[in-house]
């Protein structure tokens, strides 16, 4: 469920109903009591992700939802439930933005000071590299922009956070190096075959003031990346 300030009361109090409805079960043993605690978790879920947890009153929310279902008079008029509902978006807008300008300073300072850190290098674009371990082959190949490249890698937030990881999963990934973050697409290219890199991408080569599933927004990535190989191109000419 998305919620904004533009959404229904209606629909609002029915997304509400659902979660509370099925919180107040007892026993689980209907097919119709597991499918509405199903429905309600899953609801329920979507509104604590959002941060509406802590702006809702449970035993107001619960009143709302028992006088909507019996029909009778509201306590609040339709334009009080709006602009209700108007005002918990603001609020939760402004909480969310002074969450992203905080993490973005944060990062900001981080940055600041890691580019001092002894070996660390930084790049026209922002990116910061450290090497780790350099090929023997001093020959070893550069990929480009438009190769497909086998890595092993293992990224984590600034805290230590791993949000992936083919180390972990034991087993290395290929890839178009074009269809990537920038930070990986400029990051790799600096590298050789049989390199390891470290990198630390800002927000803006990463994944921006939107973050993306576990990566919260404005967040800086660290990755060690080691280049495998560099993959040969499939017979028809396209990389693999």
């Amino acid at each position: 469920m998305k919620f904004s300030a533009s959404q229904s009361v209606a629909g609002l109090v029915l997304a509400l109903s659902c979660t509370s409805v099925a919180f107040a079960q007892g026993a689980l043993t209907t097919p119709a009591q597991k499918a509405g605690y199903a429905v309600g978790a899953n609801i329920g879920g979507g509104l604590a992700g959002q941060g509406l947890k802590q702006d809702l009153d449970m035993a107001a929310l619960v009143q709302g939802i028992q006088d909507a279902m019996a029909g009778g008079e509201m306590k609040l008029t339709v334009e009080e439930m709006q602009s209700s509902i108007e005002a918990l978006s603001a609020t939760v807008q402004a909480r969310q933005q002074a969450e992203m300008e905080k993490q973005a300073q944060a990062a900001k300072e981080f940055l600041t000071k890691n580019a001092t850190a002894p070996g660390v290098k930084t790049t026209a674009s922002g990116l910061q590299y450290l090497p780790l371990t350099e090929s023997k082959d001093a020959s070893a190949p550069k990929p480009k922009e438009t190769d497909t490249v086998k890595v092993h890698y293992h990224g984590t937030l600034v805290d230590g956070t791993v949000f992936d990881s083919s180390v972990e999963r034991g087993e290395p990934i290929s890839f178009p190096l074009n269809g990537v973050i920038p930070g990986w697409t400029e990051g790799l290219q600096l590298m050789n075959v049989g390199d390891k890199y470290r990198f630390f991408i800002p927000a803006e080569l990463g994944y921006g003031a939107q973050g993306a599933g576990p990566i919260p927004p404005n967040s800086t990535l660290i990755f060690e990346v080691e280049l495998l190989a560099i993959e040969p191109p499939q017979a028809n000419g396209a990389a693999q």
